[in-house]
């Protein structure tokens, strides 16, 4: 039996390192690194070497015995064992779809490994909840040069099926359904339909029974790769101060 997954588990704990942050030192993925440590997986010789020459262990000592706290403060000076006494905020891993990754996701929404793969982004949000990112790749919720263009990312949080007709209607959300991944709109109907609209006047509307639908995901977050354009917005509350002046002077003239 190799300890050899304990043993970096415990490393990672001393170290104060994520699985994330402890795969990209080796150039590994965070799903691999969690089928390491939980014995699902044995590593190459190669990653074996790596993380025994980085942290100055013997190969035979990282794979045959539980390593203790005090030989990992022997093999490295830097490593600490105060982790309790530091207060450090754990950011949830975000699954992010991209482009890339979309086709596959539709096949494998529901497959744990699989998300496990995913690229991610980590966001300081209520660990306790289910989010999932979606890379925009189309114009489809764009009207009049405004919205949402390729490569801005939302951030969804997981809506339940018997939750998805409490939803405001106009909510942003992205939906699996019918082997599609849609980011739209939602309007519920008779509280058994579902219609996602999207902003271009040019798309139609998509309509499905809100049980057919295998995921739906609430945006609670937008990243844009571009500054907002905030001039109209300036536009409009001046014009309406301006008209509500005109009318003060109506009433007092």
């Amino acid at each position: 039996m190799s300890f050899f997954g304990k043993n970096i588990k415990k490393i990672r704990s001393i170290k104060s390192l994520s699985q994330q942050a402890f795969a990209e030192l080796f150039d590994l993925k965070r799903g691999t690194l969690g089928a390491y440590e939980e014995g699902r997986s044995e590593p190459k010789i190669e990653t074996i070497i790596k993380i025994a020459n980085y942290f100055s262990i013997k190969i035979d000592d990282l794979l045959t015995s539980e390593l203790t706290v005090n030989q990992l403060l022997k093999f490295k000076g830097d490593l600490t064992t105060n982790v309790d006494e530091i207060k450090r905020e754990r950011f949830p891993y975000i699954p992010c779809i991209t482009e890339v990754t979309l086709q596959d996701y539709i096949s494998n929404y529901n497959k744990e490994t699989f998300i496990n793969e995913l690229p991610t982004i980590q966001l300081p949000l209520n660990p306790d909840k289910k989010f999932r990112a979606y890379t925009i790749s189309n114009l489809e919720m764009t009207s009049h040069d405004k919205g949402f263009y390729p490569k801005d990312i939302v951030v969804g949080e997981y809506v339940p099926n018997d939750i998805i007709k409490k939803l405001n209607n106009g909510t942003l959300v992205f939906a699996l359904v019918n082997d599609q991944l849609l980011f739209r709109r939602l309007y519920v109907t008779n509280n058994k339909m579902a219609v996602l609209r999207a902003d271009h006047k040019s798309i139609a509307d998509e309509e499905f029974e809100i049980q057919s639908i295998k995921e739906l995901w609430r945006v609670r977050y937008v990243f844009c790769r571009r500054i907002p354009d905030f001039t109209d917005i300036m536009e409009d509350k001046l014009l309406m101060i301006e008209q509500e002046l005109l009318k003060m002077k109506k009433k007092l003239g």
